[in-house]
């Protein structure tokens, strides 16, 4: 019962994930390699999951620019002032989220500047020209931080200290808006993602710690080394496009060890081939 409950509610919730489709078969063989006695509980870690639909992140991105670029308005910066910066780095969706944001935002039209992180030069005299201003960064999720703010601080040696840093994010993790605080970069998201908010989370109460364990358990069953995701961190947020790789190992999957078929694979982890298929599938 549980089974197909459980699997039509996820064909129905995650059916535009990207990187392999989520449908009734899928989310039914998923639900199928756990033991009988754990597919109850599999099904309602789904509930806990935090999606973010195409459709959403769009008009999530929307919102939150405007509130941006009004508030600056308002505080006399105009959108000739603004800088959009994009960063590149393996887990990031940056330049995809910055693509779409200018075409849907209209943002060039607007006079607004748009820059890698990584074309330093161009970063630079950009901001030397405009000589103060707003930066405002992009990216659709961010975890602990480290990575961009390791690029961030780079980049900030060779740039004026008269601009405002902003980080617009769909989803951040508390870890890393605490790293951005810090930095005197202010946060501008939809959510934070919380400890107490992830359900494999040891802070987290969203199950009994019987549960939880037996959750944490199969995930180092299926991953010992990523049970729980890149730094044990077991984020429940998914976006469209792809997961980020803080999710536990029961959402991703395995195809080195033992193999078990993840609902939320990340592109990495399909071989080539698939990936191919699904691409000619989708296109016509």
């Amino acid at each position: 019962m549980w089974r197909i409950f459980y699997s039509l509610k996820a064909a129905l919730r995650f059916r535009d994930y990207d990187p392999q489709p989520v449908t009734f078969s899928s989310a039914h063989q998923w639900i199928g390699q756990f033991d009988r006695k754990d597919r109850k509980l599999a099904g309602a870690l789904l509930d806990n999951i935090v999606y973010f639909s195409k459709e959403k992140t769009k008009r999530t991105l929307l919102k939150l620019n405007e509130q941006i670029l009004q508030r600056l308005a308002n505080d006399g910066v105009p959108a000739k002032k603004v800088v959009y910066v994009s960063f590149d780095d393996t887990a990031s969706s940056s330049h995809m989220m910055l693509g779409m944001l200018r075409d849907k935002a209209a943002l060039e039209q607007r006079g607004c500047n748009l820059r890698d992180a990584a074309d330093v030069r161009g970063l630079t005299e950009t901001a030397n020209r405009l000589e103060d201003g707003a930066i405002i960064y992009i990216d659709d999720f961010i975890g602990s931080g480290r990575q961009f703010c390791k690029a961030r601080d780079f980049v900030m040696q060779f740039l004026p200290s008269t601009f405002a840093e902003f980080m617009l994010a769909p989803s951040i993790c508390e870890e890393g808006q605490a790293a951005f605080v810090g930095r005197g970069i202010e946060v501008v998201c939809e959510s934070v993602h919380k400890k107490s908010d992830r359900a494999l989370h040891e802070a987290s109460l969203f199950l009994a710690e019987y549960e939880r364990a037996r959750a944490v358990k199969i995930c180092e069953g299926i991953d010992p080394k990523m049970a729980l995701g890149i730094g044990s961190m077991a984020t429940m947020v998914v976006f469209y496009r792809n997961s980020p790789n803080q999710i536990p190992a029961m959402f991703r999957g395995n195809k080195n060890l033992k193999p078990f078929r993840g609902l939320f694979p990340r592109t990495t982890d399909l071989p080539f081939n698939k990936i191919v298929e699904q691409r000619k599938v989708k296109s016509g």
